[in-house]
């Protein structure tokens, strides 16, 4: 976790160094328990699977990390910026064929998905009256890799499966909203945003939604926050049917400064 939020920092430095004086810094990690569920058909052997098939998951959930990072600067014509990261587990089967090979029943698959999200906004109010909302760009990051078990075959003249793998990176330009409420004489934050984008055929969204307290000590206020994230990636074009989704509770610490 500390090599993902090193990593976010620089990165963040990088984008905004140039241009302004940084005045305000946040950071937080944790864990989302998260639980996915859905099915991916590919009809032509194409997209990231090679799949002339379904993959079905299994609907397992799994823990996995999460970080993110926050500078604002006092220039209001320099967008601020927000990273953040996170992993996306699942394991399923698939059957059909892959990359023009049949599998003899089911392969049990597991995807194992990185996302990072680079996010320039702008703030629509800042602490107005205990309320702050930001609008931007979310440019996500997506790498995903694939990896499908062998399989051996019980049919006689039907060869066996040797188990297929495959990598893949994809960017996905959404649009970003956040809105967060401090709670008057309180150290007691709640906090929403949503990340989306959508044609008609192919739609996915990020939402979340979070309380937090922050402890009010000199410089550094650490704290700790609790939430729930649903993501939604759907596509439905003719060849390619996707409704995939993973939902669950985050719980994780945080540093202001």
């Amino acid at each position: 976790m500390k090599n993902i939020l090193s990593t976010l920092a620089l990165g963040a430095l990088i984008t905004t160094a140039a241009n302004a004086d940084f005045i305000r810094l946040e950071m937080g990690g944790g864990v989302w328990t998260q639980t996915p569920n859905g099915y991916a058909t590919q009809a032509d052997g194409d997209g990231v699977f090679d799949l002339e098939g379904t993959y079905t998951s299994s609907e397992n959930e799994s823990n996995e990390a999460y970080a993110w990072i926050l500078l604002k600067h006092p220039l209001p014509i320099i967008p601020n910026v927000r990273l953040e990261y996170v992993s996306i587990s699942d394991a399923g089967e698939t059957t059909g064929k892959v990359a023009g090979v049949e599998i003899p029943g089911s392969s049990p698959t597991t995807m194992d998905v990185k996302e990072y999200d680079i996010i320039p906004y702008y703030n629509i109010l800042d602490n107005t009256f205990w309320m702050t909302v930001d609008l931007g760009l979310d440019i996500k990051i997506v790498q995903s890799d694939v990896t499908m078990g062998a399989v051996k075959s019980t049919t006689a003249g039907v060869p066996d499966f040797e188990g297929y793998s495959t990598s893949d990176t994809t960017v996905i330009p959404l649009l970003y909203l956040r809105s967060r409420v401090e709670i008057p004489t309180t150290d007691i934050g709640i906090e929403a945003d949503a990340k989306a984008i959508t044609d008609g055929t192919n739609t996915m969204y990020d939402l979340r939604a979070k309380i937090d307290y922050t402890f009010d000590l000199d410089v550094i206020k650490p704290g700790i926050e609790i939430g729930y994230r649903y993501q939604k990636i759907k596509t439905d074009d003719g060849s390619t049917q996707i409704d995939l989704d993973y939902s669950g509770i985050y719980a994780g610490a945080m540093l202001r400064f």
